[in-house]
């Protein structure tokens, strides 16, 4: 009898050992405010309506505000409020900092030094919990996270594939074939890009757009138009996931 719920409880554990974590992605930008936050919210709402149960998370974070319950960002509260789970804010968002500078300036200003272990942490904590996990980046590919430390080193010790955000605007061809380039040389697959158009006046779109479908080795997953306050479901509506469920 004893040996006989040994085994079930050890085949129990092999069950819980073996279930896979959730899949991932790690979305970047061709810039600061390129519409990140609107894509990673926007995608979680897609693959919600999917049947499937989303986390979010915004690893590191400037431009806080001091609240009584700590530092708050807007963007990441915003994600922690799309999630399938309601989840401590420190889990979102293990480093958070008030000024909005660049964040590894402001963590040098506070003597705070930011390493990847405790964000993947975090990250795998949230994997066990969802059926997948958004990860927005801060800045664009490169930003710096301290000395030799850069989100592109993130996302590698996450090992997720990525979307890039294209912010629509004059310059963003080169930035956007940079970004890809850089993306791909760190080993990680471009899931995918989305071109989100912030700036209503500019000129060529079409033109644009056919360019970066020629140029970028990575599926379309939507186009957004230029809306003044988007909610998740409007940018859910521009989006398609299909390439990214089967992948």
């Amino acid at each position: 009898m004893s040996d006989a719920v040994g085994i079930s409880s050890a085949s129990a554990q092999s069950k819980r050992t073996l279930q896979p974590q959730a899949q991932g992605l790690f979305i970047t930008g061709t810039d600061t405010d390129v519409g990140k936050t609107e894509v990673t919210l926007g995608l979680m709402a897609a693959l919600q309506r999917c049947g499937l149960s989303l986390l979010g998370m915004k690893p590191v974070a400037a431009g806080c505000v001091l609240t009584a319950e700590g530092l708050r960002n807007e963007d990441a509260l915003r994600i922690q409020a799309q999630g399938s789970t309601l989840l401590a804010y420190s889990a979102i968002n293990p480093y958070a900092f008030e000024p909005p500078i660049a964040p590894h300036i402001a963590a040098a200003q506070l003597g705070v030094e930011m390493q990847i272990e405790p964000i993947k942490t975090a990250y795998q904590q949230l994997a066990a919990q969802a059926d997948w996990v958004v990860v927005e980046g801060a800045g664009g590919w490169r930003v710096p996270l301290g000395p030799g430390l850069t989100l592109a080193d993130l996302a590698s010790a996450l090992d997720l594939p990525v979307v890039l955000v294209v912010g629509l605007r004059l310059g963003c061809l080169n930035h956007a074939l940079l970004s890809a380039e850089s993306i791909q040389a760190s080993g990680l697959r471009l899931a995918g890009w989305v071109a989100n158009r912030i700036d209503p006046t500019m000129a060529a779109v079409d033109e644009n757009l056919t360019t970066l479908r020629e140029w970028l080795a990575a599926p379309c997953l939507g186009v957004i138009p230029w809306l003044p306050a988007p909610t998740p479901a409007q940018i859910a509506d521009q989006l398609v996931v299909a390439e990214l469920l089967r992948a």
